[in-house]
């Protein structure tokens, strides 16, 4: 929402000269430079109190970086049955014969499964590209 005219400072000031920003000392362009500059100089020490480490370099450059070898989305336990409709899960809890469902993680987009959270107590064939220890402890241990 933009501010009502008639509200702004401005409109205060008309017919005052310098209109709140002085003869003496007058309001002029840009005094300090624009924007970040300064940092190293005039604006050293605002730098250096309040954004402490913004100067400088860290870590090794990584030339033609190709995020496709990265690419490694994850998926917790706790959130793995979210995969599969409640109503399937349900009829999968009832039948007593063991019948695990096939979770295909990497249809639904992850590639690694990892071991945060509990799994309820039913067996469940996971597949994906990766596990780790946790996570493929406890899958076992599920059933």
């Amino acid at each position: 929402g933009k501010m009502t005219t008639r509200l702004k400072k401005n409109r205060h000031s008309r017919g005052h000269v310098t209109a709140g920003h002085g003869r003496v000392g007058k309001h002029r362009k840009h005094p300090g430079g624009r924007g970040n500059a300064g940092g190293q100089h005039h604006h050293r020490i605002n730098m250096d109190k309040y954004h402490p480490g913004y100067f400088g370099k860290v870590g090794m450059r990584y030339f033609h970086k190709t995020r496709n070898q990265y690419y490694c989305p994850i998926i917790n336990l706790d959130k793995l049955w979210t995969l599969v409709p409640e109503k399937i899960r349900k009829e999968l809890a009832e039948k007593k014969d063991g019948t695990a469902p096939v979770l295909d993680v990497t249809r639904a987009g992850y590639f690694k499964v990892l071991g945060k959270g509990k799994l309820p107590n039913q067996p469940v064939i996971v597949r994906a590209k990766f596990f780790s220890k946790l996570a493929e402890k406890k899958i076992k241990e599920a059933g």
